[in-house]
């Protein structure tokens, strides 16, 4: 890897890259904005358990202080749990502001990618990509995340783009972006909450060993952007689509009546879903955010195999 300006990388994560071992970088707007503290704090570091004992070393990415971070400490992911809201939500827009400023940033789906391509990092896990809102035809309001996935060579593992988004709108543009879709063990784009959507992936992949190939095809041929990996809940944590679907309408017409709109959206929409679920909503999430990170390590550790 070449010296990149602003960039850190932790001890760990240096050393993996150098040795090609396989790495999973992980993003760290879930701990600063979508989760309560302490569960935050708790979750980032089981994600980081579960990577290391599937077999890859963890790189959980921030901007701390104005340096972009691809592996954070222990005493880093307290401090961005316990920041919450405080700390700036950052997508590509803030990245050299927030680097000139000395300032913080928790990284979106947007970000990580960015920063885990400039360090060498192939493989992103998270819980779910943003995309694009319910009324985009009129508010405009489409998550960065399609676009960075169009033009940043990094697989993103997740359980699909959040439930709260136009699930099918979200599909259309990432085909016309031409980012591939792949489903990990089913035909049908997962819905984050839920197992099912109603939608069709562009394919269906079976095993980490056929991700690692695919991705790395793709790399091999020359094929600008990422690739969309959508990886259903397990299903005992899979929560009912008439009560999910319920509580998302409930935050949809509350955001509408607070005129909340932007970045603000989606965490505000994830919590009164938590709220509105008793707490349901926040046990699954978590729960999806584990399984994508074990599909991650195993799949990271197949790229690392083939080198």
């Amino acid at each position: 890897m070449q010296n990149v300006p602003h960039l850190d990388l932790s001890p760990e994560v240096s050393s993996a890259l150098g040795a090609g071992q396989p790495v999973v970088a992980l993003e760290s707007t879930i701990i600063s904005h979508g989760m309560p503290y302490p569960q935050n704090v708790q979750t980032a570091l089981a994600v980081e358990d579960i990577i290391r004992q599937n077999g890859a070393v963890p790189a959980t990415v921030a901007v701390i202080g104005g340096r972009l971070k691809a592996g954070c400490t222990r005493r880093e992911i307290e401090y961005l749990g316990r920041q919450g809201t405080n700390i700036t939500k950052a997508s590509r827009r803030d990245l050299a502001m927030l680097a000139a400023r000395g300032m913080d940033g928790a990284t979106t789906v947007t970000t990580t990618m960015i920063i885990a391509h400039m360090a060498g990092i192939q493989v992103f896990a998270t819980g779910g990509i943003g995309g694009v809102h319910r009324g985009a035809e009129t508010t405009m309001d489409i998550s960065a995340d399609l676009e960075e996935l169009a033009q940043t060579p990094v697989m993103v593992i997740c359980a699909g783009a959040k439930s709260i988004l136009d699930l099918g709108l979200t599909l259309e543009y990432l085909e016309t972006k031409g980012v591939p879709v792949l489903g990990y063990g089913t035909d049908e784009l997962p819905a984050f909450y839920t197992r099912r959507s109603g939608f069709k992936v562009d394919y269906r992949v079976d095993t980490p060993q056929e991700l690692a190939a695919v991705f790395r095809t793709s790399r091999e041929l020359g094929l600008a952007g990422g690739m969309l990996v959508t990886n259903p809940i397990p299903e005992e944590y899979s929560m009912e689509p008439d009560v999910i679907n319920a509580a998302i309408g409930q935050a949809l017409a509350e955001a509408k009546a607070q005129g909340i709109h932007g970045k603000e959206t989606t965490p505000f929409l994830l919590a009164r879903v938590k709220d509105l679920t008793g707490g349901d909503s926040l046990a699954s999430n978590i729960q999806l955010v584990f399984n994508n990170a074990r599909l991650a390590a195993r799949t990271a550790a197949c790229l690392a195999d083939a080198r």
